[in-house]
């Protein structure tokens, strides 16, 4: 009978029992929960203990997600220079660049005195086609904005003027002393990768890239055809300034240059398989003479373009030493809309270069590396460092290097006369860009008779009207340009003419203009010859 009662209350009492433990186990543990000898990660890494530590114990309120983005963009850090974290807010403006597009109403816009002023349009855009004119001053958005006057900045008036495309922004704007609304329709605005293409002499084209979107190729090819139907025979390919991006836009230009079965390039990584990326159709351009211009921030897709044509003897490489970016990037969204652009791989030109600077030294060091180049000359005086990586050898001969960018065939110097005191001065308080558009507006009937960038370089020739002018306008911003040397003035007189070519032509103007006195464009010019 005995035996039967314990049966049936033995049960019961190991669930009182076991009751009990929890509940003075978990007593134990809220009246101990600081002191690390009760601590349990409960399989969590120490960087999740820290953080969640900070969240609920921290003396202050910190916002979960800056604290998050603080701590990945620290794990980075003692990673390569180039994986980076992306914040949720930024991620649509930094993948608008690599698309090639974004969603708005097609003007540039600048603010002089706290007034938005509508310094281009871009033609058949939405606002074109709603009848929005240059010289236009942006008052209100959706009658309830208003962004004159309201020491507005540059990132909110784009928050304004952007939507989905389809959708309608009302715009008051004032013109001539009076205002008008405008409806546009906003609409899907291209973000163009090839900045300016010409015939720059006769039998030559000329074609400058600035970044490789998804739409790079397409647009290479477009700009290709046109050459060639005007008699092109030879090419300045100009990536001066591109600092890369995705690296298939980069080696479908490379086939359009190289015949046969030639390598372009190849990636691989510890983690990340070998791929071989390889010259396989009939190029547009496999016999021309051809010529890249390149810098010290030409970088990554750029450096794999050029690495491959000179590897191959294919082009003459001018300029000065490029970046030396050899590592690939991969984008992996995080949940909260974030992103991570890891580096998973290396690149390897065809002769097995990798042309990767050195970052052991840390992320600073690495980020002055450029300044240093000015710092001892090489900029000036050509790449006095005498070249640390291992040497290779093209079939005709020449001797190339990996380990810190790629070396031009033909070094051509910084030009100094950009990097004037009063020249950086106004160009950092915009003082020039802002005299150019109201010298436009003022003489835009007299500038109109210039029907190409060719003709505005022949006839405007800027004078002492001119400089009066400016100097009187610098002296707003605090410029005083009255007592620059002979030299600095003709430096910045030769710039206005490229600078009015923009506000007119945009930048296939400038580049058409100041390509005219690019001791970098005259060298490849007198190559090619």
């Amino acid at each position: 009978m005995g035996s039967k009662k314990l049966q049936v209350w033995l049960p019961l009492i190991f669930a009182i029992v076991l009751v009990l433990g929890m509940y003075l186990g978990f007593t134990l543990r809220a009246s101990t929960a600081g002191s690390a000898g009760f601590l349990r990660n409960n399989g969590n890494s120490p960087v999740q203990e820290v953080t969640d530590l900070i969240k609920n114990k921290y003396v202050d309120n910190i916002k979960p997600d800056s604290l998050n983005d603080q701590v990945i963009d620290n794990v980075l850090s003692h990673l390569d220079p180039h994986s980076v974290f992306i914040p949720a807010k930024d991620l649509q403006y930094v993948n608008e660049d690599l698309e090639g597009h974004f969603q708005g109403i097609g003007v540039e816009f600048q603010v002089f005195k706290d007034t938005v002023n509508i310094i281009s349009v871009i033609p058949g855009g939405p606002s074109d086609k709603a009848g929005v004119q240059v010289g236009d001053k942006l008052i209100k958005v959706n009658d309830t904005t208003n962004i004159a006057g309201t020491h507005i900045n540059n990132t909110n008036i784009r928050k304004y003027l952007r939507g989905p495309a389809g959708s309608t922004v009302l715009v008051t704007v004032l013109r001539g002393g009076q205002l008008k609304k405008l409806t546009i329709e906003r609409g899907m605005i291209a973000l163009p990768s090839v900045d300016a293409f010409y015939m720059i002499a006769p039998q030559t084209g000329y074609l400058r890239i600035n970044k490789f979107a998804e739409t790079t190729y397409p647009e290479f090819m477009e700009a290709m055809g046109k050459l060639q139907k005007q008699g092109m025979q030879k090419l300045i390919l100009d990536l001066r300034g591109n600092g890369g991006g995705l690296v298939d836009q980069a080696t479908n230009i490379a086939d359009e240059f190289l015949d046969g079965d030639k390598m372009i390039v190849y990636t691989q990584g510890a983690k990340t398989p070998r791929t071989d990326y390889r010259s396989n159709k009939e190029g547009i351009f496999e016999k021309g003479k051809l010529t890249v211009l390149v810098d010290e921030s030409t970088a990554s897709a750029s450096e794999i373009l050029s690495g491959a044509l000179q590897d191959w003897d294919r082009a003459t490489i001018i300029g000065r030493r490029t970046f030396g970016k050899g590592l690939v990037q991969q984008q992996f969204n995080l949940t909260g809309g974030a992103a991570v652009r890891l580096t998973i791989a290396r690149y390897y030109t065809p002769l097995g270069r990798n042309i990767q600077k050195p970052y052991n030294k840390g992320r600073e060091q690495y980020e002055e590396e450029l300044m240093q180049r000015f710092h001892d000359g090489e900029v000036v005086h050509g790449d006095t460092a005498k070249p640390t990586g291992p040497a290779f050898k093209t079939q005709s001969g020449r001797i190339v290097y990996g380990g810190g960018g790629i070396t031009p065939d033909i070094f051509v110097p910084f030009d100094t006369t950009t990097q004037s005191k009063l020249l950086t001065q106004m160009y950092i308080r915009s003082t020039l860009s802002n005299f150019v558009y109201n010298y436009y507006m003022e003489h835009k009937a007299g500038l109109q008779t210039f029907k190409t960038p060719a003709d505005l370089y022949k006839g405007f020739k800027p004078s002492d009207t001119e400089w009066k002018q400016l100097a009187e306008y610098a002296q707003k911003d605090s410029v005083d340009i009255q007592s620059a040397s002979a030299k600095t003035k003709a430096d910045i007189l030769n710039i206005l003419p490229a600078l009015l070519a923009r506000q007119i032509w945009r930048t296939e103007g400038y580049f058409e203009v100041s390509n005219q006195n690019d001791p970098v464009v005259k060298k490849a010019l007198e190559t090619l010859k």
